[in-house]
């Protein structure tokens, strides 16, 4: 009977996923390019000079209740990542009900909020895990598209994950910039 139960229930958990997502508004859309609009939203931040797995542990502490009010934050999409000869950072965005007010203050004194400027971005979405390789392959397939495009970019581009470790299919990752651009 457990084993019944398991192979129904197994493909379920390993292949959905029912986090909130990041708004934004689609503004051009071609194969896996794409331009959006992304209003204000609020992130906890982690940077460090050390390894990312460090990072992805204190912010999934502090969402866990490791802040001021030893309450649970609910899980998003996507997570961005940046990395470069200096550090990296991690930031995990919040959900949507919470704004610097109203958000719970960590107890750790590395995770940071923040709340990000609204802005046009470019993505381009690719599968599977990712790994440096694909993140620099794709991110320079991106400036590729936006060099073609005439569109400036604006800071360094993040890479972002929709998807937990455990999920096998259907993987969902995304190189995104922010840029000039106006409609």
């Amino acid at each position: 009977m457990v084993k019944l139960i398991l192979l129904i229930f197994f493909p379920l958990i390993m292949f959905s996923q029912t986090y909130e997502t990041q708004k934004y508004t689609l503004v051009d859309k071609s194969d896996d390019f794409e331009i959006r609009f992304y209003p204000k939203s609020i992130k906890a931040r982690v940077i460090s000079t050390s390894n990312s797995n460090n990072n992805f542990r204190k912010l999934f502490s502090y969402i866990s209740g490791n802040n001021k009010t030893n309450e649970k934050i609910a899980m998003t999409t996507p997570v961005y990542m940046n990395s470069d000869s200096n550090g990296s950072s991690m930031d995990f965005v919040m959900p949507s009900e919470f704004n610097l007010s109203n958000i719970h203050k960590p107890n750790d004194k590395d995770v940071k909020i923040i709340e990000s400027k609204a802005g046009y971005f470019a993505t381009l979405k690719y599968g599977g895990y990712s790994n440096s390789f694909k993140v620099e392959a794709n991110t320079n397939k991106l400036y590729k598209i936006l060099k073609g495009k005439n569109i400036d970019f604006i800071g360094e581009p993040s890479y972002v994950s929709y998807n937990s470790p455990f999920k096998f299919f259907s993987r969902r990752n995304e190189i995104i910039i922010q840029i000039n651009y106006s409609e």
